[in-house]
């Protein structure tokens, strides 16, 4: 690599914003540098769908990109539901991607994205309309971990989390609405913050009512914070809206947390199996918070063992299945068949068409009802809530995948090892997941944070805290230590992903 490109490879996204505002680099020289690393990593990992490098190329050098700021730095949209004027996106379906659907206008959030002066270098891998969390779609291959490309990045920002944490780009858009920025950033070694529930608009297309936010997947705390800061906000006809911040969310970077009353949790109260290295890890950072002056106890919501809570949640998410891909037909101006999707989300959809108005409606009521008895476990004076990110570290490529025998095993296999995030796209509350832990192998193993309902700054202060506590940004994943005849090595074994596409 040039020496730029190796260089910015470990900065973050605020660093490199501030080498552009001083006149070190130009933001056409950090795009340059970051499609170098590109070209040179994601053949091993394949993260990246579409390359769009000619239109990132004037969008750095235009003088009127927005001195926002991220100005100049370069970053990913996540191949779902986040659309850029002029540009392509295929929600991780063939069908789309046969097409080569180009979007008619962003969505708000790619819009402030923008405003924040971030440079769009393409797109990152997704599994199919989200909905595993694991990153294999059948239109694009599998994305690879660079800590050990046998294994899965996670998803759905699982394309956003692998270039992250190789270095590709120092920040990327990630999107949540069952764990999808939490679940490949534990798998990834990154920080993946799930937003409040209406603190982010969902405008024009989508509704912030619903399970899903969307946010990034970083390196750093203050990357996470600067980005929330510049994107939060509702936009038109917005109903669900969080309560504003008192102040800039980078300001609770490194402010004091004063002593926080925290709640451990290092077993699934439903009986699901939890690796000896998820509780492991939750332990050893309890610890961590007693010696930082918390108080901390093994205490949770008792509602965390209803079961009810996987009904709810299934009947909305096969619902909102059917309703993608109705818009999928109405999009691509033709009906949907099953060659265009893929078997369990097919699966899914023929499922939701036998929910009933009334069952859907229990649905929404039952998950109204669990919101409530979730928030009131903080509302009795709980700060913070302390749980694996996972079941089990990242799992080996291959071991979530359509089975034509059986439609939904992927998605049953997906929810004993997801155990642990859900609930809260349910119950609406600020969650994080910190890479505060490592297998015996290395393998990064997230620990989640929740906070009360609108206490992103609450959790903000404590992530930050523990980040000074037990740094975790000065490793690089194996794949970034590489010789050049090593890297080919892996490019070569992992010759089965799909090739990608130049973009416009």
């Amino acid at each position: 690599m040039t020496s730029l490109s190796d260089d910015t490879r470990g900065l973050d996204a605020t660093a490199q914003a501030e080498m552009v505002a001083r006149g070190d680099v130009s933001p056409l020289e950090l795009v340059e540098a970051a499609a170098e690393r590109i070209e040179r990593f994601d053949g091993a990992l394949n993260a990246v769908t579409y390359r769009w490098y000619d239109h990132a190329r004037r969008t750095a050098s235009d003088p009127s990109l927005p001195s926002g700021p991220f100005r100049g730095v370069p970053y990913l949209i996540k191949d779902l539901h986040a659309t850029e004027a002029g540009l392509p996106i295929s929600h991780g379906n063939k069908a789309f991607k046969a097409a080569d659907y180009i979007a008619p206008a962003d969505t708000t959030l790619v819009s402030r994205f923008k405003a924040a002066g971030l440079v769009s270098l393409g797109r990152s891998n997704s599994p199919e309309l989200g909905s595993v969390p694991v990153t294999e779609p059948e239109a694009w291959g599998p994305t690879r971990n660079p800590w050990d490309t046998t294994r899965t990045s996670g998803g759905s920002s699982g394309g956003a989390a692998a270039a992250v944490a190789a270095g590709m780009v120092p920040i990327a858009h990630a999107s949540d609405g069952g764990g999808s920025i939490r679940i490949p950033a534990a798998c990834c070694g990154l920080v993946g913050l799930k937003p409040s529930q209406g603190r982010i608009t969902m405008a024009p297309f989508r509704d912030e009512s619903g399970l899903g936010v969307e946010l990034c997947v970083s390196r750093s705390l203050r990357d996470t914070a600067r980005l929330l800061d510049a994107v939060h906000g509702p936009g038109v006809g917005d109903t669900v809206i969080a309560p504003p911040p008192t102040r800039p969310y980078v300001d609770e970077v490194g402010a004091p947390t004063g002593r926080l009353r925290i709640g451990i949790l290092d077993h699934s109260p439903r009986g699901f199996a939890v690796h000896q290295e998820c509780a492991k890890g939750v332990n050893a950072v309890g610890s961590l918070l007693e010696s930082l002056g918390h108080q901390v106890e093994a205490t949770w919501p008792d509602v965390l063992a209803d079961a009810s809570q996987t009904s709810t949640f299934a009947a909305m998410w096969s619902t909102n299945m059917g309703m993608s891909l109705r818009r999928f037909a109405d999009t691509l101006g033709r009906e949907i068949t099953v060659d265009d999707v893929e078997l369990m989300n097919w699966a899914q959809a023929k499922f939701a068409e036998k929910v009933s108005g009334v069952a859907y409606a229990a649905a929404l009521a039952g998950t109204s009802a669990y919101r409530r008895r979730m928030q009131q476990w903080w509302a009795d004076g709980w700060d913070i809530l302390v749980t694996p990110t996972l079941s089990e570290p990242a799992l080996k490529v291959g071991t979530i995948v359509n089975d034509p025998n059986r439609p939904m095993a992927p998605l049953a296999r997906a929810g004993e090892w997801v155990t642990f995030t859900g609930q809260f796209n349910q119950s609406g509350q600020p969650a994080i997941s910190l890479p505060l832990h490592r297998t015996p192998e290395g393998l990064p193993v997230g620990i989640q944070l929740v906070a009360a309902y609108g206490r992103e700054d609450v959790l903000i202060r404590l992530a930050s805290q523990l980040e000074a506590a037990a740094p975790w940004a000065h490793l690089p994943p194996p794949i970034c230590t590489r010789s050049s005849d090593d890297q080919s090595r892996v490019t070569a074994r992992s010759s089965t992903t799909a090739p990608m596409s130049n973009g416009p």
